[in-house]
Order: structure tokens, then C-alpha cells, then sequence
């Protein structure tokens, strides 16, 4: 893919410039009517979310049906569906309304929810691992465990793309492999991302919103150590069978790429960045100096604001310190993050009245949303919030779904992560768990699913895809229910 960089305009700094740029500031720090940030989702229709479906429907449905039309156009799509809602709710509730939930959505929640995937992104994609090793159901396994570990350090999208390459190289000369990548899509791409905030865009919505860095790790290990520990040992097994299949015709002067002794890494610099990126958002966590901004109605709080501007400062770095080689290696480049980047915007904005409605509960127009998850008393039930926020989930994108199920919850942070831990924990596990039984559940499967296809491996369609995860990942979330969800 060439990529041209176009020569930036010299615009030369005079005395107009200044007057405008105060002129525009102060335009974006001007207060909005407190009524316009606080709109109460009980006097919104169900009508509201139509934008919000439109979109999600659009990035499940038109890819397959017309996937020129998408490639070309999907900015533009988000685009039209995002003004679909702005219009009308500026001219229904006024520009002040419109203006405050714009900010909100885009300040508060999708500046910093891209700028850490971009960051992760851009570090990871630096990281080039050299050499080949043999793709025996031993060294696949360990790959997979090491993903598994790695997607909630560097996320799901940075694990996925630092190892997929050399597990495809591993096993080019293998005529069985597409099981290999479906694994590692459930395993790397998916489940290895529920124990910190940077392990999967669902997960650091709730950081955002006042969940504790390190609650994930203390509430979703135990199901999260199941769910991997069962899809090793039956990857394993069922990798060994294949293995032991595998045509003698396949002699190793046919591999693409022979075994080699050992593996070399290039770009290690981006070791330290991914340990500052952790550093950053920790520290975000932390420190509370209870100072913030208001811009256009949304709180631009100060510890937040300093994390943002150290990540780009990273990826800054990584761009810097990054041998030109190791990105060449890993056919590194930005589309997959601008495609994130537009629909993701999208998103963020026509879900603000989705939020709105579902945080007036049983006075709002998805009462019948809350009834499906509560019990007689009101009481949350569990299993329905794991399952109703996974199914969701594995057909929508999950980390819009884990908002819309977070702010059902009540959306108090203090509260879901105490007295309402399981609930939190059940939609946590939904949203990051089940984004594996779909190539649309989660941002990384697509990408992986079209890596390997290059390389010449025939993935399952997008059907055939859901008849492997029902038979493997149903049975063991079932179990997941049971053993950490059901009841009281």
C-alpha cells in the first residue's frame, strides 16, 4: 500500500491570527445552559436511537453486502447517521442541548478512547518479531498462551498484531490451519483482554466512567482463567489431531519460510513506550487533583487531559524511534486505525441518547430492557446482564454495548463496583468474552481474519465463522454462567 504524504501549507502568523484564535477559544469555552447537559432521558422517545442502530447495523450489514460501497464510503456513512441524530435533536431541544451532548460524547469519552487504541496501535505495530518458528501444537499453544497474557498489557489489537504474523509464518507449510486462527481470535483477539482497562475498548469505557484500573484484574480472572484454560487445552487437543494428519507431501524444501533457530525482535524501544502507555493510564487512575475545565459543558478533568497528551507524546516517539525496517516488516499502516477512528466517532455521538434513556431506567422508553435483566424486587439478574451484553455483543461492537448495559446498571461507577460487583463483572465478561462469536464482535477479528486470508488462508465465512463459535465457546460460556453468575 503507497501511502502520499502531501506538503503541508506554510500559513504565515500575523497580527489577524491571534485575534481569531482568541476569538475561536473563547467560543469553545463559553458556558451552555446547565438544562442542556442534564436533559432527562425520561422525556426522550425510543425514536432516538434509530441513529445509533442505523450505524451498527450499517458496519454489520454493508461490508457484506457491498464491501466496495463500504471501503470507499464508510466515513461518510457514520457521517450521515451522526447528523441524523445531531439535526433533529439541535432543532428539537435547542443548539445548547446539541452542542453540550456533542462535547460530552466527543471530549469526555472518544478523544481519550482513541487516542489510547491509536497509541497502542502505533507502539505495537513497531514491534517486529523476526525469524520462524515451527508450528508444531506445542509452540501453537504457547503462542496463544502468550497472546492470551500479552492482550491485557497491549490490548487485544496490539497482541493481535505483534503475533499473528509469526504464527501464520510458523505454520505455512501446514495444509490444516485455519482451526489455528479461529483460536487465536478467540483467545488473543478477544478473551486475554478482560484483566486491565487497556486490554479491550469495553474495558477502558469503564475506567473512563470511574472504574478502578485494577478492578478488572480482581474480578474477571477467575472466569477469565477458565475460559482460556479450556480453549488451550481443547486448541491443543484438537491441534495434535490435525497435526498428526497432515499430508507427508508437505516436506519441509516446500515451506515458504524454513524453520529458523530462533526468533529476533526489532523496534524493542517500543518495550519502554508500552510500559509508559501503562504508566500513563495508571497514573490517570490515581491521581484525582479535582481540577478540570468546562468546555461546551463537558469536564475536561485535568488528570485526564495530562494522560492523553503523554499518549501522543509516545506515539510521537514511536513513530521517531522506530527503525523504518521493523514497520516495512509488519506491513504497518494507518488504515485500520483511520476506519476505527470514523466509525468510532459515529458511535460515541449517536449513543448519547441511548445512554440518556436507559440512565432513566423503568421511567424511560427501554423499561422493558430493564425488566428483561430484574428481577420481581428490581434486583439485577446476573446471568441475563452476561448474556443479553454478550449476544450484543457478538453482533454489534462491544464497546458501545458494554456502555449502554453499564449506564442500565444505574452507571454509578461506586456503586457497580461494590455493592453491584457481580453485575459489573457479568457485563464486563459479556462485552469482552463474547466479541469472539463474531468477525464483528471486536475490532481485532476482522483485522486478523483478513491477515491470514492474505497469507492464503481460506477463513470460514462470516457464517460458517458462528457455527465454530457455537460449538466451541456456547458450551464454556454456559459454564461461565453457572459457575460464576447464576443465582443470588
Amino acid at each position: 500500500m503507497n501511502v502520499r504524504h502531501a506538503a503541508l501549507p506554510r500559513m504565515p502568523f500575523d497580527g489577524r491570527i491571534a485575534p481569531m484564535l482568541i476569538m475561536a477559544l473563547a467560543t469553545v469555552l463559553s458556558p451552555v445552559p446547565a438544562a442542556a447537559a442534564t436533559l432527562d432521558g425520561a422525556a426522550l422517545h425510543a425514536g432516538w436511537a434509530f441513529p445509533f442502530a442505523g450505524i451498527l447495523l450499517s458496519i454489520a450489514i454493508v461490508p457484506l453486502l457491498a464491501p466496495a460501497l463500504w471501503h470507499h464510503h464508510f466515513g461518510k456513512i457514520a457521517a450521515a447517521w451522526a447528523v441524523l441524530f445531531v439535526a433533529p435533536f439541535g432543532y428539537a431541544y435547542g443548539a445548547g442541548a446539541a452542542l453540550a451532548t456533542l462535547a460530552h460524547a466527543l471530549i469526555e469519552e472518544y478523544v481519550p478512547f482513541i487516542v489510547l487504541l491509536t497509541a497502542l496501535y502505533t507502539i505495537a505495530g513497531g514491534i517486529c518479531v523476526r525469524g520462524n518458528l515451527h508450528g508444531s501444537p506445542k509452540t501453537n499453544t504457547v503462542i496463544l498462551a502468550l497472546g492470551a497474557l500479552l492482550a491485557s498489557i497491549m490490548g487485544t489489537t496490539g497482541a493481535a498484531m505483534l503475533l499473528i504474523r509469526p504464527l501464520l509464518r510458523a505454520n505455512d507449510d501446514r495444509k490444516h490451519v485455519v482451526h489455528v486462527v479461529v483460536f487465536f481470535i478467540f483467545l488473543v483477539a478477544n478473551a486475554g483482554g478482560s484483566l486491565t482497562p487497556l486490554g479491550d475498548p469495553p474495558l477502558f469505557l469503564g475506567f473512563l466512567n470511574g472504574v478502578g484500573f485494577f478492578w478488572t484484574t480482581q474480578h474477571l480472572i477467575a472466569p477469565m482463567l477458565v475460559i482460556c484454560g479450556l480453549l488451550l487445552a481443547l486448541f491443543y487437543a484438537l491441534d495434535s489431531y490435525f497435526y498428526r494428519r497432515e499430508d507427508e507431501v508437505c516436506a519441509p524444501f516446500l515451506d515458504p519460510s524454513p524453520d529458523t533457530r530462533g526468533i529476533a525482535i526489532e523496534g524493542k524501544a517500543n518495550f519502554a513506550l508500552l510500559a509508559l502507555v501503562i504508566a500513563a493510564v495508571l497514573a490517570s487512575g490515581l491521581w484525582r487533583p479535582a481540577l478540570a475545565l468546562t468546555v461546551l459543558g463537558a469536564h475536561l478533568e485535568l488528570q485526564n487531559a495530562m494522560r492523553d497528551i503523554v499518549l501522543v507524546a509516545l506515539t510521537l516517539a514511536s513513530l521517531a524511534l522506530t527503525p523504518r525496517s521493523a514497520r516495512v516488516g509488519n506491513a504497518f499502516n494507518w488504515a485500520p486505525i483511520e476506519e476505527v477512528a470514523k466509525l468510532f466517532a459515529g458511535i460515541f455521538i449517536t449513543i448519547a441518547p441511548v445512554i440518556m434513556m436507559l440512565r432513566a431506567g423503568p421511567h424511560g422508553p427501554f423499561a422493558g430492557v430493564v425488566d428483561l435483566v430484574t428481577d420481581a424486587k428490581g434486583q439485577p439478574i446476573d446471568a441475563m446482564y452476561f448474556w443479553a451484553t454478550g449476544l450484543l455483543s457478538s453482533f454489534l461492537d462491544n464497546a458501545p454495548t458494554y456502555l449502554v448495559f453499564f449506564n442500565l446498571a444505574g452507571g454509578d461507577a461506586h456503586t457497580l463496583t461494590t455493592s453491584g460487583a457481580r453485575t459489573l463483572a457479568a457485563i464486563s465478561a459479556g462485552a469482552v468474552f463474547m466479541g469472539a462469536m463474531s468477525y464483528i464482535g471486536n475490532a481485532p477479528n476482522f483485522m486478523v481474519k483478513s491477515m491470514a486470508e492474505a497469507r492464503g488462508v481460506r477463513m470460514p465465512s462470516f457464517f460458517a465463522y458462528l457455527a465454530w463459535s457455537g460449538a466451541i465457546l456456547v458450551p464454556i460460556f454456559l459454564l461461565t454462567t453457572w459457575l460464576f453468575f447464576w443465582g443470588p
